[in-house]
This record gives structure tokens, sequence and C-alpha cells, in this order.
């Protein structure tokens, strides 16, 4: 099965449907922003540290698999140089939306986010990369290409999906019954069986799914090349009544850094 190809046409649709994470920021957003006062997420609810960020004005950003009209314009109305990397043509259109109406300037490229060939070496100050690469079976290529396109110095921004969420199924099957079914790494289309995978692909349209090892997540950014600067860990919000996330956090952030 062509992963990218079919989860590309998952998140079209999610546009379409108006999930959480294709809603374009509002005008008042924006404006703040303009002021400097701004916050963005790399996981479902904790806004990430201002003191991760440098001073943005002039900066060139990437925000990769980050289209949606969400972090991409806050970034831009604060002064920043954005380019919008992602998989989803209508994803892109929600940034070009909030760009046209705003008065911004922010470049969207189309593409996977294991191969950043569209972006030149040593290009950016910065790659913000929220919770997406539970989308793709294999995280260490993003890690590597992130590396090369940043600057010396350069910092890369990640949100995950801690893989504990897998070995219960997710939300898709478990019902709220935490037993343990599946082996890390998980993979969709390996442990589910062929009626799971057809609710999941073709009843609901749902993209497929892949919980990575943290060996890959947070040690595949150590071999690229980076250091670890930063961490937290992160639930789902409380009105989705999660519940692994009344055990443990299930969503982690890092900051890492790109040395000379």
């Amino acid at each position: 099965m062509d992963v990218f190809s079919y989860n590309r046409e998952a998140w079209n649709k999610k546009v379409a449907d108006e999930d959480r994470w294709t809603r374009p920021v509002d005008p008042t957003t924006i404006q703040r922003a303009r002021a400097n006062d701004w916050s963005v997420l790399l996981t479902p609810t904790k806004p990430v540290p201002r003191s991760w960020f440098p001073e943005l004005r002039g900066r060139r950003i990437l925000c990769l698999a980050s289209g949606g009209g969400q972090q991409g314009p806050i970034f831009a109305a604060a002064g920043a140089h954005v380019s919008v990397f992602d998989a989803s043509p209508r994803q892109l259109e929600q940034d070009r939306l909030v760009a046209e109406r705003e008065g911004l300037a922010i470049e969207t490229i189309e593409g996977n986010m294991t191969d950043l060939a569209a972006c030149s070496s040593d290009a950016f100050d910065l790659v913000f990369h929220p919770c997406s690469n539970s989308f793709l079976p294999d995280v260490k290529p993003v890690w590597r290409e992130c590396f090369r396109v940043l600057k010396e110095k350069g910092i890369l921004l990640a949100g995950f999906t801690n893989p504990v969420r897998y070995m219960f199924g997710e939300e898709r099957f478990y019902n709220g019954d935490l037993t343990v079914r599946y082996p890390i790494p998980y993979s969709d289309l390996t442990c589910l069986t062929d009626e799971e995978r057809k609710q999941v692909a073709f009843d609901k349209g749902e993209p497929l799914e892949f919980g990575h090892t943290l060996q890959d997540q947070i040690g595949g950014q150590l071999d690229a090349g980076f250091l670890i600067a930063g961490f937290y860990e992160d639930r789902c919000p409380a009105e989705e009544n999660d519940p692994i996330s009344g055990y443990l956090s299930t969503f982690i952030a890092t900051r890492a850094l790109k040395p000379r």
C-alpha cells in the first residue's frame, strides 16, 4: 500500500470534515501575534515554552508537516520568514487562506516529510514539527532531513506520540478497555486485522498510523547529530475523556539543537 498517497487523501478529508488540526487561526490570533503575544502547540494541550524559541523577527522557519493555517501564520505575523511543508494540498490551502486574508507572506510546499529536497541545506533557523510523524512508517529519515536543512545552531522543535498509546489499539478500538494488544513498534498495516483496517481506512477515512519506538523518536534525533536541550510531556484534552491520560502522559515534545 502507498501509505503516503493514502494519508495525503485522508488529511484532505479531515480538512473537509473540519478536524481540530485543520481549522485556521482567526484574525484576533494574528493581531496578537503581530504584537508579540502568541503561543503555539507541538502536542495536544501544552503551549510550547517561549524560552524554546529565538527572537522570531527575521528568522527563517520551516513548519514541517504543519499545514492547516495554524502555526505558520502565527510565526509569519510575528515577523518570521515562513515555509509550510505538508503532504496535504488541502491543509496547505488553509495556510494560503490565512496569508491572503491577513496580508502575510507564507511559502507553501507540498511533499513527503522524509524528503525535503525542495529545501536547501543550511537554510532554516528553526524547524517546527508538531505531532505528525505517526503517519509514516519510518521516522529516522525525517530527523536526518531536519538536520540537513537547519543552519548551524539551528533549533528543531518536535512533538510526537509516546508509543504506549498504540499498545491498546488507540481510541479507535479499545473503547476504554486498557488491555495490552499490540507490540511496539506498531503499524496499522501489520497489527490490525483486514476488517479493522477496512474500518479505519475505508469506512472512516482515517489516516494509517505507526507507533515508533522512543529509540527512533529520541535516539533518532541524537543519531542524526542533534543535541536534546528540552523535553516535556502532554496528555489528551480533558474533554476527550481519554482513559490512558488518566494514568500517564502520552505525548512528548523535544527541543533539539544542531551544534556547530
